[in-house]
């Protein structure tokens, strides 16, 4: 099993941008589907893109569409969030996480599918 360390986040003006990586340990990390969630205070975690393993398909949340990208770089073992023109309403932990072989993909935007998880990386946008 993979195990995940996010980094990357930290403190930025609405408007601004940040990237944020999720490196993997292990051998195996092609083999697995990527998400990454958030979750803001005083909510539950939420769904934010998801990646296959060969980066193919990718989902977004609608919240994000068009303002964050997802990526993978399966030769540095990491996976990506880009996340563009952010918004206070994107202040967030945000977890990175990891699904080995998913027999499908629609539910990938489903926490309950994903087997590892990250620490979670703090991004605040302030106003």
């Amino acid at each position: 099993q993979v195990q995940l360390v996010e980094s990357g986040g930290g403190l930025v003006q609405a408007g601004g941008s940040l990237r944020l990586s999720c490196a993997a340990s292990g051998r195996t990390f092609s083999s697995y589907a990527m998400g990454w969630f958030r979750q803001a205070p005083g909510k539950e975690r939420e769904f934010v893109a998801a990646i296959i393993w060969n980066g193919g398909n990718t989902y977004y949340a609608d919240s994000v569409k068009g303002r964050f990208t997802i990526s993978r770089d399966n030769a540095k073992n990491t996976v990506y969030l880009q996340m563009n023109s952010l918004k206070p309403e994107d202040t967030a932990v945000y977890y990175c996480a990891a699904k080995q072989n998913p027999r499908t993909y629609y539910r990938l935007p489903m926490e309950r599918e994903y087997d590892v998880w990250g620490q979670g990386t703090q991004v605040t946008v302030s106003s």
